[in-house]
């Protein structure tokens, strides 16, 4: 937590020989200094213990009580910025302590916030702590915020001063019925929400960096709706599984989607493996390792029969354990196996996910919280969104339920 250390100033002094007293304050790796506007003799500040020992002189009494109220009202100030936002500044609790605000909304635009923040971003990518597809989806969103003030307001760029609520509600109109992507004319709501969330973090990074002083984003309270997952039932996973297709693409398409089913990655995930990845634990199972790209989670997957297969299949490729294919292709080519194996299903990447969530693992027993851990997920709500409860499962609790009554 906080931490606050006073200290006499060395080398300077007023006319009666006294020397400024200041405090450090160190909050996680930041440390800053501030004054507190009353000064001491060095050899009674020593004498009295930086004026922890019990004070006689009337001066001292009244410089302690000083520093005891500096400290308090230093106190309050960081326990108000911390619940804003717990990576803060030290240079705001600064600012703000001394009475100056460090919004500058003549010197900083929304753009250059969002150039920033991407900016930053793109070491994480760097670094292999986020994936290069969430970086791409913030320059979206940079992208989207010039072509809404351009259509709105005839200019691309804006100072932050003139972010204000109409600002963000008429942004909010613009992406779900004016802007264009691809040949679209508008964005659905869950997007549009993901969308000014990122704006939001990117303000929240301009704060913690001291830029700006509050998120004028934080007026927004945007919903998702939470939509049933799509996922196949195993007669449909083994219908695809038992199809065998003449064209070549398609045989490496239905490989890597089932690859996707029974191990739960995602494309950015399943893209990046190798047989680094690959572990065997000291039973001789084979096990899956790795860091979920979006979240930076430690996945440990087991390696399943039919994973297995697959494996073995493209083992002799020179780069990753199963083939690479773009997203745009892979989803083309599953509406034509959906099509060939008789599902009336729209198929994607994340159909293969949500399947490995419900069919594959809750289908067949396996515990939520275990479900959670292989998925990559911070936290149980994710999965539950993933992993649909299914009939089968009710009826098996249920029948314990219908024996005791019967």
């Amino acid at each position: 937590m906080l931490k606050v250390i006073f200290y006499l100033k060395s080398g300077k002094f007023n006319k009666k020989g006294e020397s400024p007293i200041y405090a450090r304050i160190s909050f996680k790796k930041q440390s800053i200094t501030l004054a507190t506007g009353k000064s001491i003799l060095k050899d009674r500040w020593q004498f009295t213990d930086n004026l922890r020992c019990v004070l006689k002189l009337e001066k001292e009494k009244v410089i302690k009580s000083t520093m005891d109220i500096f400290l308090l009202n230093l106190e309050k100030k960081f326990n108000h910025l911390l619940k804003i936002d717990p990576e803060f500044s030290l240079q705001l609790l600064k600012n703000e302590f001394k009475g100056k605000s460090t919004t500058k909304a003549n010197d900083i635009s929304i753009v250059e916030i969002m150039e920033r923040h991407n900016e930053f971003f793109q070491r994480k990518v760097d670094a292999g702590e986020r994936s290069i597809a969430s970086h791409q989806k913030y320059e979206r969103a940079k992208d989207l915020l010039v072509s809404f003030m351009t259509k709105q307001y005839g200019m691309t760029d804006m100072s932050l001063n003139d972010v204000t609520n109409s600002y963000v509600y008429n942004l909010e109109s613009f992406l779900k019925y004016d802007s264009h992507f691809k040949g679209k004319i508008g964005i659905q709501n869950n997007s549009v929400v993901k969308y000014i969330r990122m704006y939001k973090t990117a303000c929240k990074y301009s704060v913690r960096m001291g830029l700006i002083d509050k998120d004028p984003f934080s007026v927004y309270d945007g919903k998702i709706y939470v939509t049933d997952a799509i996922f196949l039932t195993q007669e449909e996973l083994d219908r695809i599984e038992s199809k065998n297709f003449s064209i070549k693409r398609l045989e490496l398409v239905k490989d890597v989607f089932l690859f996707s089913c029974y191990t739960g990655y995602a494309p950015v995930d399943a893209a990046n493996l190798t047989s680094n990845n690959i572990s065997e634990d000291s039973y001789g199972n084979l096990w899956i390792i790795t860091y979920r790209a979006k979240t930076a989670i430690r996945a440990n997957v087991p390696v399943l029969p039919p994973t297995q297969t697959i494996i073995n299949k493209y083992r002799n490729l020179q780069i990753g354990l199963i083939p690479q294919i773009s997203n745009q292709k892979m989803n083309a080519y599953l509406k034509e196996i959906a099509d060939l194996c008789g599902i009336d299903k729209h198929l994607t990447w994340y159909v293969a996910r949500h399947t490995f969530a419900t069919t594959v693992t809750l289908g067949n027993g396996v515990r939520i919280e275990n479900v959670s851990a292989m998925m990559g997920h911070t936290n149980i709500k994710q999965t539950q969104h993933y992993a649909k409860v299914l009939d089968v499962n009710v009826m098996e609790d249920m029948s314990k339920l219908k024996q005791k009554y019967s």
